[in-house]
């Protein structure tokens, strides 16, 4: 559902404080960051662009919003302060109305809706073997039991699905998480939340930062990179599109590449990655600007595992989600403590075009990367067309007919939207310019044309001339570009956040851009004038020479990250795949890593997909330049026992024993429900002490080591352990001498039980 939109635009630089969802950089702490994070020599062009931003804006340090979801999602935001949020201000008042971002008719149910707290928003796994249970329970029981106060008196859905996601696999509360909080009427679901997030079964995400994944298209066979990854709610949503499109049973051939910059962010978004179990997955940890084109091969058979087609080509994807850090306007609802520094900040105007060069290489960089035929997805949480519309005009200048423009109106038709603005000004220092031309040339250096909207050269110069004035034909003059394909949700639409999409679809090799001339702003070249890439043409080869250079700099090893070694000794593959009975047709050689180059002393071994093992093999090839702190899925763990000589040490891990399960024949044994909650109430259970007999005797028969118990529903089916799917509910034991001992971690041990018993959710502690 599109809105018209008023045909005036906006520009506003906004930048929030230091808020979860935020990166809080001093001059001095970025200046100094180590070169763990990407690199100090390759981090000389981000330096740049924040160094500007920091002198133009004045205060002693930034904080740069660089994504909407954010573990704000996860706490109490507009609960855990002692005072009443500011959510006014003459300044951001005055700069929106100037640059008309709204209609004058819209305008004071703009701010009443700004003025707001956001409604907080949840998404269902769909790869959660509990994803149907789940879902009947917020239609059946929450959606009919809790009734908040104010959604009463309101006549509104205390809890509803998002209208324009598929299959209801998002929700919306309608009321505060002060309420959620405070209000005993809703303890209950809130305990729900608490515990299905930690799990994994669901992801409290906001809802306008759900929507680039779905535009992207992904399918199960794609390689994506997600550029700007942490915190990891958008990561986490395309690993679960992968998996949900996938047939049961079975791996993706695609994967997802997810990126930071910063080491701890990286931190943050394995630990939230874990709670999928994907063996899909690479964490890296580069610019974004920078991201490596290391070798990759795409082109294989997979039918034919003997005869392995590789034809080795550069890194290329066949997604690429760029959603660029950026200043955070559109998360005022969420965090509006922002409203305290909002004066200061649209007086300035650095904020927003300070970024914006460095989102333009971030999301060159992308198209760079991207598959002819693929698609990239550009977004920002900003309502500034700086940093929006400015960015994909110049990216749409720069690469000509290899890029196009998609129209994504009618993909969400239940999500209000609107256009993409076809004119707007740039503001800086209190001054506004219309042109280009109209900048000082002393300005020029932090106002620069790629900001402007595009107009042909000759266009320009027959409406403005030599003069730096303000032309009032000028100001009037439309951007050239499809502009209006892009989307912008604005908060007052469907009560939510404010956001901006453009989906990109790579039709040719871009042209080789003349980078000394472009970063000479006041003399861009035309289409025309730019030389084009053969067919055959290596296009991550046409990297400049600066570029290259800090590639060949790079050591074989990162510091500060443990080493990918593929496990290579036979006999513990042998010993594995013997004691489990796991069936040949499940491939472990080539497919097993550590992080320890002893694989004798190394305690965990993850699996990878076929997709990831070729892109740790090439990667080596290509000198490791891809810097890599997290791979694969947790398959077995190294464990002692008091009982001496094993046959075999390795347990089968949680993470990985749904994907393992089908391809088990020994040491697996099927419980009632009577003994499978034994085990999870007890955690340890002698053999004598279980309900049936039978099941003591059986456990007691079981090799000394790993082990794994199945529920037993009645059906004859769960026999064939190859039928096993993602619903089937099973647990990793240890058999010691006396008794059977659980493997999994509380929070899987509740939810469990929670399925098991009465429905009610069980309690912490």
């Amino acid at each position: 559902m599109q809105i018209p939109q008023s045909n005036k635009s906006s520009v506003l630089p906004l930048l929030p404080p230091l808020a979860t969802h935020s990166i809080a950089i001093s001059r001095s702490q970025w200046m100094s960051s180590p070169t763990g994070c990407g690199g100090r020599a390759r981090a000389s062009a981000q330096k740049l662009h924040f160094r500007r931003g920091v002198e133009q804006a004045g205060p002693p340090s930034i904080s740069i919003s660089d994504s909407s979801e954010s573990d704000a999602d996860d706490r109490d935001i507009d609960g855990r302060h002692n005072y009443d949020p500011v959510i006014t201000s003459v300044a951001f008042n005055e700069y929106y109305k100037e640059q008309g971002i709204v209609s004058p008719e819209e305008w004071d149910t703009f701010i009443e809706v700004l003025q707001t707290p956001l409604p907080a928003a949840f998404r269902v796994s769909s790869s959660s073997k509990f994803c149907a249970e789940i879902l009947q329970q917020l239609e059946t029981d929450f959606r009919k039991s809790i009734h908040p106060e104010h959604t009463e008196e309101n006549n509104i859905d205390a809890i509803a699905p998002l209208p324009w996601y598929p299959d209801n696999l998002a929700w919306q509360f309608n009321f505060s998480r002060r309420q959620l909080r405070k209000d005993h009427s809703l303890e209950r679901f809130h305990e729900f939340l608490k515990i299905e997030n930690e799990i994994g079964n669901i992801t409290r995400q906001e809802a306008v930062s759900m929507i680039p994944p779905l535009l992207l298209d992904v399918q199960p066979e794609h390689l994506v990179l997600d550029m700007c990854a942490a915190p990891g709610s958008k990561t986490y949503q395309l690993l679960d599109i992968i998996h949900q499109l996938n047939c049961e049973g079975s791996l993706p051939h695609g994967m997802i590449v997810a990126n930071d910059l910063i080491a701890q962010r990286c931190d943050h978004l394995i630990h939230k990655m874990k709670r999928m179990n994907t063996a899909n997955l690479v964490v890296t940890n580069h610019e974004a600007q920078c991201f490596p084109g290391c070798l990759f091969s795409k082109t294989y058979n997979y039918e034919m595992s003997n005869e392995l087609e590789k034809h080795p080509q550069q890194l290329l994807f066949d997604r690429v989600l760029c959603d660029v850090p950026c200043s955070g306007d559109g998360t005022l609802r969420k965090a509006p403590n922002i409203w305290r520094r909002i004066g200061q900040i649209c007086r300035n105007s650095a904020t927003g075009n300070g970024l914006h060069s460095l989102q333009l290489q971030i999301a060159m960089r992308g198209i760079a990367l991207l598959k002819i035929g693929g698609r990239m997805v550009y977004s920002t949480c900003s309502m500034n067309p700086v940093e929006n519309e400015a960015v994909v005009s110049e990216i749409l200048r720069r690469c000509g007919g290899s890029i196009e423009l998609v129209d994504i109106s009618g993909k969400l038709p239940q999500l209000i939207h609107r256009p993409g603005l076809s004119k707007w000004k740039v503001h800086d220092k209190n001054r506004w310019f219309s042109t280009f031309e109209d900048v000082p040339d002393y300005r020029r250096g932090g106002i620069v044309r790629s900001m402007f909207p595009y107009r042909s050269t000759k266009a320009a110069l027959q409406q403005v001339g030599s003069h730096p004035t303000v032309n009032s034909d000028a100001v009037n003059k439309a951007c050239e570009l499809p502009l209006e394909c892009c989307m912008r949700i604005m908060p007052h639409d469907q009560n939510g956040g404010a956001f901006f999409i453009a989906v990109f679809q790579k039709l040719a090799p871009i042209p080789v851009i003349n980078k000394k001339s472009v970063s000479q702003e006041e003399d861009l070249p035309s289409m025309q004038e730019l030389p084009h890439l053969s067919e055959d043409t290596n296009l991550l080869e046409v990297i400049s020479s600066e570029e290259k250079d800090k590639v060949g700099e790079r050591s074989p090893k990162w510091k500060g990250v443990d080493p990918i070694v593929f496990l290579e000794d036979e006999s513990i593959i042998d010993n594995i795949r013997s004691f489990y009975g796991i069936d040949d047709s499940f491939p472990l050689r080539g497919h097993l890593v550590t992080r320890n180059s002893d694989s004798n002393c190394g305690k965990r071994i993850y699996y990878t997909s076929k997709s990831v093992k070729d892109l740790l093999e090439l990667n080596f090839q290509a000198g490791e330049q891809l810097k890599i702190p997290y791979v694969g899925l947790k398959m077995f763990e190294r464990k002692k026992s008091k009982q001496g000589t094993l046959t075999c040490p390795f347990r089968i891990s949680s993470e990985g024993l749904a994907l393992i399960l089908p391809y088990m024949t020994k040491q697996v044994l099927c419980a009632s429900e009577a003994n499978f909650r034994l085990l999870l109430q007890f955690k340890s259970v002698k053999f004598a002490n279980f309900v049936d007999r039978e099941f003591g005797e059986g456990a007691w028969e079981l090799m000394p080591g790993g082990c794994v118990i199945v529920l037993d529903k009645g059906s004859e089916a769960l026999k064939d352990w190859s039928r096993a799917g993602e619903s089937t509910m099973a647990i990793g034991c240890w058999k010691g001498k006396t008794s059977l001992n659980l493997m999994v971690n509380p929070l899987d041990c509740q939810e469990m039980l929670q399925r098991l018993l009465s429905g009610e959710p069980v309690r912490r502690g």
